[in-house]
């Protein structure tokens, strides 16, 4: 199955799933930046097209483009996996799972989760302030509870929890 891998990655975690999937898969692997530039039937060759974002706020970044052009690829295998920090098997995760891809589009695509983690030196100014603020806010918050000022401590601080397990699902798929 010819298969490509498309990802944008800001702290380099998605990347390293990209890669981990395009390694395993035998794929062809686009920065999206560069997938954007290329024409639509660049993509006509293709059996399967996967697309991975890093996840923020319950959204998956820049999933727009991929989820626009999918409806022209329905006769493919399409997988989104999304890449975040929390941990897998949450309610938050289940639910940003939930809000990625429309009734319909779940139709024909195929969403995933993998645990990344948090590397604040390769943030954005803006991203990395959120999130310094967000994790603040969580562990000084009054009436905060033990789960939310867990959450503010494990957030504050720099970890890498990715693991090349969380792509065996999206393997599976693919290999079906």
């Amino acid at each position: 199955m010819k298969t490509i891998v498309i990802y944008t990655s800001q702290t380099g975690f998605t990347k390293r799933y990209a890669e981990w999937i395009a390694e395993r898969m035998n794929a062809d692997i686009l920065d999206l930046k560069e997938a954007k530039k290329k024409e639509n039937s660049f993509f006509d060759g293709y059996d399967a097209i996967v697309y991975g974002g890093w996840c923020m706020a319950g959204k998956v970044a820049k999933s727009s483009w991929y989820l626009g052009k999918a409806p022209g690829w329905k006769g493919k295998k399409l997988a989104v996996f999304a890449v975040g920090c929390s941990p897998d098997g949450t309610p938050e995760v289940a639910e940003a799972l939930k809000q990625l891809l429309t009734e319909e589009q779940r139709q024909y695509i195929k969403a995933f989760y993998c645990q990344g983690g948090i590397n604040y030196e390769r943030m954005s100014v803006p991203y990395r302030m959120a999130m310094k603020l967000f994790a603040k806010s969580l562990k000084n918050r009054k009436n905060a509870t033990a789960k939310e000022k867990e959450m503010g401590e494990f957030i504050a601080q720099n970890h890498d929890l990715a693991d090349i397990r969380y792509i065996e699902p999206i393997v599976a798929y693919l290999e079906a």
